[in-house]
């Protein structure tokens, strides 16, 4: 006999495990899936920097030990300038944090099946009616729930997933020891996250430093292989020797040493989401995706894309009152675009503004972060037109053609200071925000 949950959830990462911890909570029969084996769990998974904000710890209940060092200052360095933002932070030890996200589902009555390796789809009616696993074994539900990240093997298969290969970033981070954290030549990264701009060592993206306590920290890069990374990368360079030729040539390094079988990889894809659900189906996370375009930051999107996704099962369930159709489903759209990622798309604009930028534009930026006061900082990390716009000079609108070049799909009005129209091959082309 095949099983029948209320809903089924493909992956046990931050989204798909709160997502069953707040359904258990409201008394759902819900699975989770999970590919990895339990007692080694989570290692091939295990791959985020897990620096996140306080306003996750306190809205979903994080204990403090998972937390291997909480920050008061963000800092952003470009290759010859640096700024300093207090701002308190948490750095999660990531591996610690899932396996008490699947814990605590569990205590509320989440079951969870590892080695269990989803394949696809069980239909029936052209809908969605469960799961297949492990090449043969099915588990149903009313509402399934892909949170398996960019291989979304169930949201391709609906046509839900929309995943860009030109928007897929890839990242590497190693953690070290022996770190000079307060170095003469740079900024203080003591109980600081640092994200440092600069193609020299991130060619498309950025580098980090995360610091996890004492000497410690995590330190990693990631990219794009936009058209920053092809203009600036270095012939037959790998991430790898990216992050080695960073940690070579950087003094904060001299005397460090990086922790032995410490690596994380992994993947995700800055964009906008297409759908976001259909009849009896929601994608959350990464698998949508959730990143934060601005600052990276995956871990609280996607726990407030599981509690999206928690809302929409209560309002199709609600009282044995079953209602599981695409314009019901829905619902998981509004929220995610409300309450998930507002204002997404102009983070997005911000993030390919910065990939588009050379080294000079990173050290200009610096100063004039330096300049704003702090409520514009607020405004335009939320996405604020007219924030965004006190951080843009005339001698930009070469960047925002290259957006348009390369069929970035922005309107930029009341971004870029007036007037903003230029002709590009007899064409107008005039930048507009809609």
């Amino acid at each position: 006999m095949t099983e029948t949950y209320d809903v089924v959830i493909a992956g046990a990462g931050p989204a798909g495990a709160q997502c069953a911890r707040d359904l258990a909570t409201r008394g759902y029969d819900v699975v989770v899936l999970e590919t990895e084996s339990e007692d080694v769990f989570p290692k091939t998974s295990n791959k985020s920097t897990a620096g996140t904000f306080p306003s996750m710890i306190t809205s979903f209940g994080v204990p403090d030990d998972v937390v291997m060092n909480f920050t008061d200052k963000v800092v952003l360095e470009s290759p010859n300038n640096h700024y300093t933002r207090h701002h308190p932070g948490a750095v999660l030890e990531f591996a610690d944090f899932k396996r008490w996200l699947v814990e605590a589902g569990r205590e509320e009555g989440a079951e969870y099946r590892f080695d269990a390796r989803v394949t696809g789809p069980v239909m029936e009616d052209g809908e969605i009616v469960g799961v297949e696993y492990n090449g043969g074994e099915e588990v149903r539900g009313e509402i399934t729930v892909d949170a398996t990240g960019p291989s979304a093997p169930l949201a391709k298969a609906l046509g839900v997933s929309d995943l860009k290969r030109e928007n897929h970033a890839i990242g590497i981070e190693y953690e070290f020891t022996g770190l000079d954290l307060d170095h003469s030549d740079y900024g203080d990264l003591t109980d600081a996250m640092m994200l440092r701009l600069d193609h020299d060592l991130a060619p498309g993206g950025y580098s980090w430093i995360f610091h996890t306590g004492g000497d410690e920290a995590k330190v990693g890069l990631c990219y794009i292989q936009n058209e920053s990374h092809r203009d600036y990368a270095r012939e037959d360079f790998s991430i790898d020797d990216y992050l080695s030729y960073w940690v070579e040539n950087d003094p904060r390094f001299a005397d460090a040493e990086r922790k032995e079988g410490v690596q994380h990889r992994g993947s995700a894809h800055i964009q906008m989401p297409g759908r976001l659900s259909t009849d009896r189906f929601m994608a959350i996370g990464d698998t949508v995706p959730s990143i934060d375009p601005v600052w990276g930051e995956g871990i609280h999107k996607g726990m407030k894309s599981a509690r999206a996704a928690a809302i929409t099962v209560e309002a199709c369930l609600e009282n044995g009152m079953t209602d599981t159709s695409a314009e019901q489903m829905a619902l998981y759209d509004r929220l995610w675009h409300r309450d998930v990622a507002p204002n997404h798309r102009n983070r997005l604009l911000m993030t390919e503004l910065l990939y588009l930028a050379p080294n000079e534009r990173y050290d200009r930026l610096m100063r004039d972060l330096r300049r704003c006061d702090e409520d514009t900082l607020r405004k335009a990390n939320e996405g604020n037109k007219l924030a965004i716009a006190k951080l843009l000079h005339f001698d930009d609108v070469p960047l925002l053609s290259d957006l348009v070049r390369n069929k970035m799909a922005f309107d930029l009005d009341g971004v870029l200071p007036k007037p903003v129209s230029k002709r590009t091959g007899g064409a107008s082309a005039t930048f507009r925000f809609k």
